[in-house]
């Protein structure tokens, strides 16, 4: 991988353009122009002007890089235009709900006008209820141009609750948002609700057991047979179905099924920091990919919260914590690796996709680790956004940093997946402001799900 140092003339010159065309009727608009021509270099460069930069870009990943026809993310953007596994018009029920809270920070900041995401909104939310659903459960990827189910495997062709969570997730974070605004506003905010109470989350427990599983297929059936059991990147899954006002999950099955009965519980440390959950059911690696602690906690806000299980401000800051210790030590000695460079995730990789982590590392770091990190390590995961914009920008494109790379490998792709990017925006968001943990944990039916699984948490009314 060549990497050179490049002015980023051409990069802020198109989104200076983007701003000037998609902003034209935002009073706004000398605000977001100001942002956008930020030049990054190590002397005259705020860490403010940074964060903004990084967020407009990974924002823009989810407003104008958007599957044209449903509004919803596209699985993966490949600026190479080379689409080896699925077509470009396949959306991501996951990351569509990470985007969805990415498209609110465009509203906050003056990229777009609030009338602009509303009609976006209505857009995905008039799509999603005519798009394949199983048990109300929309699949991993659908057809951006015709709403029906895209395989995610040969199996993987039904509902998926995981993926669903995500997006709810998202879509109950925009019904806050909206909820005492216009009639328009309301209107969208019922048709968030409606599609809310459509989920059938308990039938996912195969009628009767104590677990929720991951999938099911209207060919296969249970045969995919993925019971969900923690510690991993599902806690928002299970307190979503506890929290349904229509077909919710009794504590017993979070007990028993998730937190198998106490055995998530670890009293294990790793790089001096307590583990405070085991995060393996199935395996004996000491600690997971890093989007365990940014996915369920985008708008599940982890500050004071706690069960008899963890406390989950100490459980996801620990694991940043971890990773960033593991790539200071850097006991492969992969190169790049240090204090301004850590990180490991399920992303891109050498060959194909891998869930790296301590135990698996292939040098590869993807940047939406340490970044969606913010709230956890703001002076660590500051070092690395800084190195990569000013020392690695051949690692940045148009949509933020590109999903991973290795220099030990000499290896990059101008790649970006939805899934990381998403978290990206979101969690820096939440950093600054605590905006979509606000939203969020402001939800009736989610303090109701919070309270029925016997968690305490500081946005209590």
């Amino acid at each position: 991988m060549k990497i050179s140092k490049h002015t980023y003339t051409f990069i802020f010159a198109m989104t200076i353009l983007f701003c000037i065309y998609s902003c034209k009727k935002n009073t706004d608009s000398k605000k977001n122009i100001a942002i956008a021509s930020v030049k990054i270099s190590k002397v005259n460069v705020s860490d403010e002007q940074l964060l903004d930069t990084i967020q407009f870009q990974t924002f823009n990943y989810f407003w104008e890089g958007a599957e044209p026809n449903s509004g919803l993310a596209r699985e993966r953007l490949h600026m190479d235009n080379i689409y080896p596994t699925s077509p470009k018009n396949t959306v991501t029920t996951g990351g569509s709900g990470f985007g969805l809270m990415a498209i609110l920070i465009g509203v906050e900041r003056g990229w777009i006008t609030r009338n602009q995401a509303l009609d976006r909104y209505i857009k995905i939310v008039n799509f999603l209820a005519e798009a394949d659903r199983f048990h109300g459960a929309w699949p991993h990827w659908i057809n951006g141009e015709t709403g029906k189910v895209h395989p995610f495997s040969k199996k993987d062709d039904g509902g998926d609750l995981v993926e669903t969570a995500f997006l709810v997730q998202g879509l109950l974070t925009v019904s806050e948002y909206f909820k005492n605004g216009t009639e328009k506003e309301k209107e969208l905010v019922a048709k968030i609700d409606k599609l809310w109470r459509e989920v059938e989350w308990n039938w996912y427990t195969k009628e009767g057991e104590d677990v929720l599983y991951w999938h099911w297929s209207p060919k296969y059936g249970w045969d995919m047979n993925f019971p969900v059991g923690g510690y991993n990147e599902c806690l928002i899954m299970y307190v979503l179905a506890a929290a349904s006002p229509t077909y919710p999950i009794s504590k017993k099955v979070y007990e028993k099924g998730w937190a198998r009965n106490g055995k998530i519980v670890s009293e294990e440390s790793y790089y001096g920091e307590e583990l405070v959950l085991d995060y393996f059911e199935h395996g004996k690696d000491p600690i997971g990919p890093l989007f365990w602690a940014h996915y369920s906690y985008l708008g599940l806000n982890p500050k004071g919260l706690s069960d008899q299980y963890a406390n989950y401000w100490k459980l996801t800051q620990n694991h940043a914590k971890i990773h960033y210790k593991y790539g200071v030590d850097n006991p492969k000695k992969f190169k790049g690796y240090g204090d301004s460079l850590w990180g490991l995730t399920s992303s891109y990789s050498i060959k194909g996709y891998h869930g790296h982590r301590p135990e698996d590392d292939l040098g590869v770091i993807a940047p939406t680790a340490a970044l969606s990190s913010f709230p956890y390590t703001p002076k660590e995961s500051m070092k690395v956004l800084k190195n990569i914009y000013q020392n690695h920008d051949s690692l940045v494109g148009k949509y933020g940093p590109y999903d991973a790379f290795s220099f030990e490998n000499n290896w990059y792709l101008p790649r970006y997946l939805a899934i990381d990017q998403g978290p990206i925006p979101v969690m820096i968001e939440n950093y600054r402001t605590g905006l979509f943990w606000n939203l969020f944990m402001k939800n009736n039916d989610v303090q109701n799900g919070l309270d029925k699984l016997g968690f305490t948490y500081e946005n209590k009314n």
